[in-house]
């Protein structure tokens, strides 16, 4: 499989990261030995360290959109602007809240993304992986969660039209009050009956600066690079607030973001 040098200080929305080799998957390459690589997208959720896993991503074949037997099937490696874009032409409903919400198809259903009630598992009916076809009722899913640990190459969805513009204003208004500073969106989920960006606030966190890096004055639970933002001091502010939240409400704040670096994961998968 061919690869591809990507600068994460330019590509993820974190803006934080060097240069590293993607692996490049295709369309026709046998689909084996593919665990031990960590699929990225458009890395809108994704905080890149300085020794991230091996990293794999979709090639451009995966980017497309078909419309058959009542289902509308969607390529993995497909921009949600693309497909909020295509629902908007073709009258399409259900998928409004993608025109607001970043990423690709396949990070979207991985992470089972949406905002508040508005999900991408609503209407899924399968998706479609290097290793087969699953059903939607096989999959375990819930708020920013699923169990899907095979690769995903594209995903159908139940196909119902009408586009509802006014759907688009309610998500753009939602959205409002989240800073336009680089970022990985929300970086913690909120825990049940909590808001997360209210506990990071309680415990004097929201503004606080580690180099280039804090926790947004807009909204608090937006991890922001205000400038040269270091992985280290990205992660000093995750650790930091998940500290303070514990030691304050006994309340352990579950990451909404990856943290790709091994280091870090091979001290979490020994907790």
């Amino acid at each position: 499989m061919k690869t591809k040098k990507i600068n994460f200080a330019n590509y993820s929305s974190f803006k934080i990261g060097s240069s590293f080799d993607v692996t490049v998957l295709e369309k026709g390459q046998h689909y084996h030995n593919l665990s031990h690589y960590y699929m990225i997208g458009a890395c809108n959720n994704i905080l890149i360290g300085n020794n991230p896993p091996p990293m794999l991503m979709l090639s451009k074949e995966f980017d497309f959109i078909e419309l058959k037997n009542n289902t509308i099937k969607i390529g993995a490696a497909t921009p949600s602007g693309k497909i909020a874009s295509f629902c908007k032409k073709n009258n399409i409903a259900n998928f409004e809240f993608l025109s607001h919400l970043p990423g690709k198809l396949g990070g979207l259903v991985k992470m089972n993304a949406g905002l508040k009630e508005y999900e991408i598992f609503n209407h899924l009916k399968t998706i479609e992986t290097v290793e087969s076809v699953i059903p939607r009722h096989e999959i375990l899913y819930g708020y920013r969660y699923t169990n899907i640990s095979q690769t995903i190459v594209a995903a159908e969805f139940e196909l119902s039209y009408g586009f509802d513009e006014k759907k688009v204003a309610m998500f753009k208004k939602m959205r409002a009050n989240q800073p336009a500073t680089p970022s990985a969106g929300s970086c913690f989920k909120n825990p049940q009956g909590e808001y997360a960006g209210q506990l990071i606030e309680a415990v004097g966190l929201k503004g606080f600066m580690q180099g280039a890096m804090c926790f947004s004055q807009k909204h608090a639970n937006f991890l922001v690079n205000t400038g040269d933002g270091k992985f280290e001091d990205a992660l000093f502010l995750i650790k930091e607030a998940q500290k303070r939240v514990y030691e304050n409400f006994g309340i352990h704040l579950e990451l909404e973001i990856e943290i790709l670096d091994q280091e870090y994961m091979s001290q979490k998968s020994s907790y």
